[in-house]
């Protein structure tokens, strides 16, 4: 990646990686950061290491017209932490920017809408995986994330690892999800991974090392969600509910 750019910015954006990674960033922040931060690079012409305010507001003016307020403050927040850790300079767009505080509460699906969601999944894997966010509460990456060694059926709980704010927590375990999950790891019997990626086949699903693919995963739900006729933005929810027949 950093063969691309020119020497002057390579050398400080690899400098950013490797920061970001010993700040403990989660793969996801440090993706936006450093994106931001190229962003920022090409509009600059790769010289980004003395920017006046003058110069950034122009930027982010030209960022919230063109793009959104949501990649203004990934940009903002990646060239802030730029400034911080890489140069070691003062912020010189400090109360520049003051993105608007939104308030939304996501779109929480109904018992029947949720099993009319599983029972339309036809991929087994995607079903149960559907099913276990649900009735869990987790997000997406969460679930991805489980391990056979996560589970703990004596104790009838779940330890989530990695969560928001790269903290564990535990969540309770309902007994239909424990059946389900148990008959599900019969079809793959990987030793680590409760939901491994099916790349090489069922037959090679013991073997795989990385789980399931997400953008396979939010293309499915999309598709599932609009045959099930449901305009909601399916997010994740802490309403335990009986699986449908499969």
């Amino acid at each position: 990646m950093t063969s691309e750019f020119p020497a002057h910015f390579a050398s400080n954006y690899q400098c950013l990686l490797n920061r970001l990674k010993l700040h403990g960033m989660q793969p996801k922040t440090i993706a936006l950061y450093s994106h931001g931060v190229r962003r920022a690079g090409e509009y600059f012409d790769y010289r980004i290491d003395d920017l006046t305010r003058l110069q950034l507001t122009d930027y982010f003016v030209h960022i919230v017209d063109s793009l959104s307020w949501s990649s203004l403050k990934h940009d903002l927040y990646g060239l802030k932490f730029y400034y911080a850790q890489v140069l070691n300079k003062p912020w010189p767009g400090a109360d520049l920017v003051k993105p608007p505080k939104s308030h939304t509460l996501p779109d929480i699906i109904t018992v029947p809408q949720a099993q009319q969601i599983f029972m339309t999944t036809r991929a087994l894997s995607y079903r149960v995986f559907f099913f276990t966010l649900y009735s869990l509460g987790l997000r997406l990456g969460e679930g991805l994330r489980l391990q056979i060694g996560d589970i703990d059926a004596d104790r009838m709980r779940v330890q989530v690892r990695n969560a928001k704010g790269n903290r564990d927590r535990f969540v309770p375990l309902p007994e239909n999800t424990l059946q389900i999950l148990r008959r599900f790891w019969q079809t793959h019997r990987n030793p680590a991974l409760l939901f491994p990626n099916r790349k090489c086949g069922l037959k090679k699903a013991h073997l795989a090392t990385t789980p399931l693919d997400r953008g396979g995963i939010q293309t499915t739900l999309r598709q599932v969600a609009r045959d099930c006729g449901l305009k909601k933005e399916l997010r994740h929810t802490v309403c335990a509910i009986p699986m449908p027949p499969t």
